[in-house]
């Protein structure tokens, strides 16, 4: 599953040359080979869309692993660009547990044997998941298998002192039981060998947010993130020291019928050619432009002007540093401190 979380040191607007930007975003999605829904529509343009990136300030990534073999992928892809990987099994992959040659006990064993042999130097893994719950899609794998191998992954990142990469959709109250009943119930989870982690893509309600945090993790804000009032409410209740920035690239695009839309509206015009440049549809794709309807990691300076417009008068400099210090302390990445 795409996931992109953030942080940032971006100079003044008018300037238009953001200074510090990382992501975590799935770069193993072949949507950026040119594939969608299985079939070929344009050129690879991988190279592309990272120079996109890299122009609109990002300096380094996190690919995240949906499954075994995406873990895998994830981790190759990320020794050979120089970024960071996470390994784990998305609820809604999580029967791939059973029906895993071996079994369950195996799968996880094979996740196990993944971490331990990446857990120094480039590409390495930087934490456990993206794993979790999501009650939205129980047609890909029934509850109680979710449950049960999300609370066999909790088991890795206290073996190897992990951060959690996290997925909770419309399944709060499992979601938390699991966590307490595993130790993470304060914290962090730091008491039972855990470091945190994040809840990415965080659309859930301000209370939930606020139990989380209580909890001792941070909660990762995206377009899906902004799309409805609500959403916005509850972005402002998320706390400085908790904030992570992300895009979910390449799902989660920022659109026109949004909430954050507003907002975005503000937006110098020079920034937003480089976080939101224009581009062609697949059938129409021209070689250095973006794709239409696929989101990018460049899209994260819109990410981060939302959240700063919500919080009235406190500058952007100032929420997407402190965004860039929890990034870089929760994952462990004190090469780009």
């Amino acid at each position: 599953m795409p996931v992109t979380v953030v942080a940032a040191r971006p100079t003044a607007a008018q300037e238009v040359q953001p200074e510090r930007y990382r992501y975590i975003v799935n770069l193993t999605d072949p949507i950026f080979r040119g594939y969608h829904h299985g079939k070929r529509k344009h050129d690879d343009d991988l190279d592309a869309m990272l120079e996109r990136a890299r122009a609109a300030g990002v300096k380094s990534m996190i690919i995240t692993g949906g499954s075994l073999h995406e873990s895998r992928e994830a981790l190759q892809l990320a020794q050979q660009l120089g970024f960071y990987a996470t390994v784990g099994c998305h609820p809604t992959r999580s029967a791939q547990f059973d029906q895993f040659r071996g079994g369950p006990e195996k799968y996880l064993e094979e996740l196990d044997n993944v971490i331990a042999a990446n857990l120094i130097g480039k590409g390495r893994v930087v934490a456990v998941g993206e794993c979790g719950l999501d009650y939205d899609r129980t047609h890909f794998a029934p509850e109680d298998v979710q449950r049960k191998h999300f609370r066999s992954q909790l088991a890795l990142a206290k073996k190897y002192h992990l951060p959690l990469f996290l997925h909770s959709r419309a399944a709060h109250k499992d979601f938390v039981k699991i966590l307490c009943e595993e130790g993470f119930d304060k914290d962090g989870g730091r008491a039972v060998g855990g470091r945190g982690g994040v809840v990415h893509s965080f659309t859930g309600a301000a209370e939930e947010a606020i139990e989380l945090m209580d909890m001792g993790f941070h909660i990762g804000i995206n377009g899906c993130s902004l799309k409805t009032a609500d959403n916005l409410a509850t972005t402002k209740t998320i706390r400085p020291e908790k904030l992570v920035l992300e895009t979910d690239a390449p799902w989660c695009s920022m659109t026109s019928t949004q909430a954050s839309k507003a907002h975005l509206a503000s937006l110098p015009p020079a920034l937003n050619a480089l976080y939101f440049p224009a581009g062609k549809k697949p059938e129409a794709f021209v070689y250095g432009q973006p794709v239409k309807g696929r989101n990018e990691p460049a899209a994260i300076g819109g990410v981060a002007w939302v959240v700063c417009k919500l919080h009235g008068d406190v500058p952007l400099e100032k929420i997407t540093e402190k965004a860039w210090k929890n990034t870089v302390e929760l994952f462990g990445l004190t090469e780009l401190r």
